[in-house]
């Protein structure tokens, strides 16, 4: 526990790069999705896969200088999309030296690490970019109730394959937190007419959250490893403690363009 406390306040920094958003929060956001990319590819590289690490960096890179020129630019944004998984395609083409599976362990990486992390610079360029802190609350909020909710009370195991520890108690616990978090957030320092959203956010946030942590989970059982890096005391690697915003991130993003954005129109 105390490992665990310590590790996290070494990541108060985000904090303050979460608070300033633009640039700052554009080059964490790509080396977050550099150094996680990089423990993904070699998780499946454990198992023999052999995705292409240098693909990846350069669509990061690709990707950022663009988002730095052009801006949110969604045209640019699916033609990387086209053009990255075009690429990891044809990756594996060499049937000699790697195979399909090569090629989609790549494409994975692009997707669910880069991609989606990305969403968290996507939300920092709309008129509602206050609401990365949500992502942050919604994940973070969601892992500590749910730790402390299973320890309490914790008696049914949810997924006793992906995460033994983890209970359904544990679990609502989580969702409720990561609600309340939200919640108790956006009164604070948002407008209470949106009150309503932001709980909504902080609820889905959670179920996402923990969604995101057993697929994470996922793959490391099938990786065969226990964590992603050791990059983190008590953490582990970019991926352990990132894995639940690569879910919660698409999805703030896709509620402000879905529902926040009627909302507001409909007033």
């Amino acid at each position: 526990m105390k490992t665990r406390v310590i590790a996290g306040l070494c990541m108060a920094p985000l904090l303050v790069i979460i608070y300033f958003g633009g640039t700052a929060l554009a080059i964490a956001a790509a080396l977050i999705a550099l150094m996680g990319v990089t423990e993904f590819y070699k998780g499946w590289e454990a198992l023999g896969v052999k995705p292409c690490k240098n693909l990846a960096y350069v669509m990061i890179a690709v990707l950022y200088a663009g988002h730095f020129i052009l801006g949110a630019d969604q045209v640019f944004i699916m033609a990387w999309l086209f053009v990255s998984i075009t690429a990891a395609m044809i990756y594996g083409w060499d049937l000699e030296k790697r195979g399909p599976y090569d090629a989609m362990a790549t494409v994975l990486g692009l997707v669910y690490v880069v991609f989606f992390s990305y969403h968290i610079v996507l939300i920092d360029c709309t008129l509602w970019g206050q609401l990365v802190w949500l992502v942050v609350i919604a994940a973070f909020g969601s892992d500590i109730m749910a730790y402390f909710s299973g320890y309490l009370f914790g008696k049914h195991k949810l997924a006793p394959v992906l995460s033994p520890k983890k209970t359904i108690e544990g679990a609502i616990g989580g969702f409720i937190g990561a609600g309340f978090f939200c919640g108790l957030f956006a009164y604070i320092f948002f407008d209470h007419g949106m009150l309503v959203h932001y709980i909504i956010v902080g609820l889905i946030g959670g179920a996402f959250s923990q969604a995101g942590d057993l697929t994470a989970s996922a793959f490391k059982r099938k990786m065969g490893i226990k964590d992603y890096g050791n990059l983190i005391p008590g953490h582990g690697g970019i991926m352990d403690r990132f894995d639940s915003i690569l879910f919660v991130a698409p999805l703030v993003y896709y509620y402000i363009a879905f529902v926040l954005k009627v909302a507001t129109i409909s007033w």
